[in-house]
């Protein structure tokens, strides 16, 4: 009797099993025939945005012409290491790419009025203005990436119990100052104020203006 019991529950065990494998399938079937309504995933996450709105800080009027920009790009390759420590246990190194913008202007806010000069028949005008600066580089983010990081064990310990694991702003610092460096070399400023005497010398020839004279620092400059 204990034998038939068996042989009569292994049936009924198989279509159990057939049972539990072919529900989903046919759940799934059904959601993609559109015969049942939609089912929300229970473990699906979801994203609440609860950011506040943007508070202006501060508010400053521009008086500059910015007369040329330019786009840096460097790559980065930072390495610490402890003095007693094999690289594997305390150390990093980081390869990262940095690209940057970095703006040449001229700042107009501050000239006085002896900074232009008009003959009395106004055909002649001079205009004195400061030499052209470069911007603060501003480093893309979406543009800039790691390419490898490598940390030893302690770093990795230490990154598990930080606030902001993989910082990343020492290796941003290095590229910016790295981007301003070549900006400084690349002869930027030097093409703001070429562009900003073309723009000054277009705009007082439309006004009547037959020489016009631009002078930047104590070089100055003359188009007849």
């Amino acid at each position: 009797m204990a034998r038939s019991e068996r042989s009569l529950a292994t049936p009924g065990r198989l279509v159990l099993l057939l049972l539990l494998v072919l529900l989903p399938a046919g759940v799934l079937l059904a959601g993609q025939l559109r015969l049942l309504p939609d089912l929300e995933n229970p473990f699906a996450t979801r994203t609440e945005d609860r950011t506040g709105p943007a508070v202006l800080k501060s508010l400053r009027d521009m008086s500059r012409y910015e007369g040329a920009s330019g786009t840096f790009q460097v790559v980065v390759d930072l390495e610490k290491d402890a003095k007693f420590l094999p690289d594997a246990v305390r150390g990093s190194r980081t390869l990262f790419v940095g690209t940057g913008d970095v703006g040449a202007y001229v700042d107009l806010g501050g000239l006085g009025e002896d900074a232009v000069t008009v003959a009395e028949d106004r055909t002649r005008a001079a205009v004195r203005l400061p030499r052209a600066r470069l911007e603060e580089p501003a480093l893309d983010v979406e543009r800039s990436y790691a390419v490898t990081k490598e940390r030893g064990l302690l770093d990795r310990l230490g990154d598990a119990f930080s606030d902001n694991p993989g910082d990343e702003r020492e290796v941003h610092r290095v590229a910016a100052e790295r981007i301003a460096e070549a900006a400084e070399e690349s002869g930027l400023a030097a093409r703001a104020e070429r562009n900003t005497e073309d723009m000054l010398e277009n705009l007082l020839r439309s006004l009547g203006f037959e020489e016009v004279s631009v002078s930047f620092g104590a070089e100055r400059r003359e188009r007849g």
